[in-house]
């Protein structure tokens, strides 16, 4: 093996699969996805406003495991006279009697009919960076584009005969209410038949509903009801599409543990069914999420299901609880909460520990590296509050990171400039031994044992950086709060690449370059960075290798380009701290540095080997 064979392999395996699968792969797919996504939800408007399977009194023997929807139940909400059966949302909104939902947080409805929820609007949250930008549309209603709710209810043992609400039935509410926090409301349903049904329902501050359902029973007869709630999600929606974060259908359930179900495995295999006590179940997005929340201590049996109507995909996670007797002349209750909202992990820590969840916290995809990528959040977080930035708390985290591994790179930069002391004589031994790599090798060991150098340990510095850099890159690219955070300058969302490009002189010509042409101003930065860093490392004596070390700084820019602008200010600064670091080292040890004299010898040749 070569000299620095293993630090090529140590930059290589810190990236590779990351950006290799990202350029390579990810990218096309993604664009060509996003363009099959457009043209599918184009042709598959659906003809009616969204058959979403719900429970129907009588139509089964037993209740289905996951229960809310029986299979082959599905029912249809008409549109409403005057209405086109895919109206735009403003219409399918006004289509039917609506309570008002107003929070710090959230703005919406909920539809009286069938009483959904419905129709939610996150109000910290915009679509880009734009102040007079849309705010992001979490829930929309059967009848417009994309439907997207939340339903609770019940349903009956076999052979009972009730009259149960469904998705066709107008609950009654309070005059003038309007749901807030600390102002819950209660809806109301009379069967006509000696049963209420009421539905109480509150919110807090940020993103949490509460439903108690109860039952009034004012007949002589005992009967047994079981609750059940539901998420239902009309159309797959645009994903990210890339393998470190999940969006889809998510669940913990019980000591099962965390599942994460594709669009498309659910779609392909129809049902995935679990029991569990304690525990969660929704559908997420990037940044927010819709998640089911039973009783901690109640067992209950969960769903994913998939369907289609009108060759429209349709998504559902619902759980069916156990029977609740409602005695003669008394009532019968069920209570459960729904979140929905911005994947906040305060908020999210927050109702983890207040209500006891289980694994709640999980409903942010901290990945594999969850014991890394969390704390990197939770340091950034910290100093962000402190210097109310997060481009700065990256560098300030930076700093402390480089403080923490300093022994270790220390130790290894002194090896590094032993090295670079004695590329002379490993030049004269490869001149000397020519071809036989076998001798040049066993001379360099033994060059290297006598001045006491470890040619492995210039791994460690890149190394070292491995996890950070997926650790970082996991919160830059998932967790909301990098979401349109903005650092100095051009830079207005960490979150996103640089949006400069030096093929339109950033900015001045007016003309949008594709996006693998998208080199930035940081990218650039980062990259002349990474080029001095390297001419402070021994050239390696092997002419390939030396190639390739030569053309790497050129081939990161371009790859990196593309990666989130916090990444690669990260990678940037780092560098900038690693030369000050290996140029002091490189100093004491008496190595000569002479950077602007060794540029233009080191820069690619084509058609030329490094030592001639």
């Amino acid at each position: 093996m070569g000299d620095n064979k293993d630090f090529l392999l140590a930059i290589v395996l810190s990236v590779a699969v990351l950006v290799g699968w990202q350029f390579f792969v990810g990218g096309p797919q993604v664009e060509q996805q996003k363009a099959k996504q457009q043209q599918a939800q184009q042709k598959q408007a659906p003809k009616t406003p969204g058959a979403t399977q719900v429970p129907t009194p009588g139509t089964s023997t037993v209740p289905t495991p996951g229960g809310a929807p029986q299979p082959g139940v599905s029912v249809s909400t008409p549109p409403a006279p005057g209405q086109s059966p895919t109206a735009s949302r403003t219409k399918a909104l006004k289509a039917s009697q609506r309570l008002k939902i107003e929070t710090p947080k959230l703005q919406g409805s909920i539809n009286l009919k069938g009483a959904r929820i419905d129709d939610l609007l996150l109000s910290d949250y915009r679509e880009t960076v734009k102040p007079d930008s849309p705010n992001i549309t979490l829930f929309s209603p059967s009848g417009a584009p994309n439907p997207y709710y939340a339903e609770y209810g019940w349903t009956s043992a076999p052979g009972t005969k009730i009259k149960l609400p469904n998705a066709n039935t107008t609950w009654q509410a309070p005059g003038n209410a309007v749901l807030k926090p600390g102002s819950p409301v209660t809806l109301s349903y009379d069967n006509g038949e000696g049963f209420t049904f009421q539905r109480h329902i509150t919110v807090d501050e940020n993103y949490l509903f509460t439903i108690t359902q109860s039952v009034k029973n004012t007949t002589d007869k005992a009967i047994s009801l079981f609750p059940y709630a539901l998420i239902s999600r009309h159309g797959t929606p645009k994903t990210e599409d890339f393998f470190v974060l999940h969006e889809g259908l998510v669940g913990v359930h019980g000591k099962d543990g965390l599942t994460e179900t594709d669009y498309d495995d659910i779609v392909e295999d129809k049902l995935a069914t679990y029991k569990m006590t304690g525990g969660w179940a929704g559908i997420v997005d990037k940044y927010w999420g819709a998640v089911l929340i039973p009783n901690q201590t109640t067992p209950v049996t969960t769903r994913y299901s998939a369907s289609k109507s009108n060759n429209l995909d349709l998504y559902q996670v619902d759980y069916l609880g156990g029977a609740v007797t409602i005695p003669a002349n008394g009532e019968g209750k069920a209570q459960a909460q729904l979140f929905a909202g911005a994947k906040v992990v305060s908020v999210i820590d927050g109702y983890a520990e207040k209500y006891k969840i289980l694994n709640f916290d999980l409903l942010i995809d901290w990945g594999w590296f969850y014991f890394i990528t969390k704390p990197m959040f939770l340091l950034l977080d910290f100093f962000f509050k402190l210097v109310g930035n997060f481009g700065v708390a990256i560098l300030l985290v930076t700093v402390l990171i480089k403080l923490v591994f300093f022994p270790l790179a220390n130790k290894s930069y002194v090896s590094m400039s032993k090295m670079k002391k004695l590329q002379p004589e490993m030049v004269k031994m490869k001149e000397r031994y020519g071809d036989d790599k076998v001798k040049q090798q066993q001379a360099m060991m033994e060059l290297y044992k006598k001045e006491k150098v470890n040619p492995m340990s210039g791994c460690l510095p890149i190394a070292i950086q491995i996890p950070v850099f997926f650790a970082l890159y996991k919160v830059l690219f998932g967790t909301i709060e990098m979401r349109h955070a903005p650092f100095f300058g051009w830079i207005q969302d960490l979150a996103a690449p640089d949006p400069t490009s030096i093929f339109n002189l950033f900015g001045l010509i007016p003309w949008d370059p594709p996006l693998f042409l998208m080199i930035g101003i940081w990218p650039l930065i980062m990259g002349i960075s990474m080029f001095v860093q390297m001419r402070l490392n021994p050239t390696p004596t092997d002419a390939m290798q030396a190639q390739i070390f030569a053309w790497m700084p050129v081939f990161f820019t371009f790859l990196l380009a593309t990666f989130p602008a916090g990444l690669v200010i990260y990678w940037a600064w780092n560098n900038i701290l690693s030369i000050a670091q290996q140029w002091v080292i490189m100093s004491r040890q008496g190595v000569k540095v002479d950077l602007l004299g060794n540029i233009a010898s080191s820069l690619p040749k084509f058609g030329k080997k490094p030592n001639e």
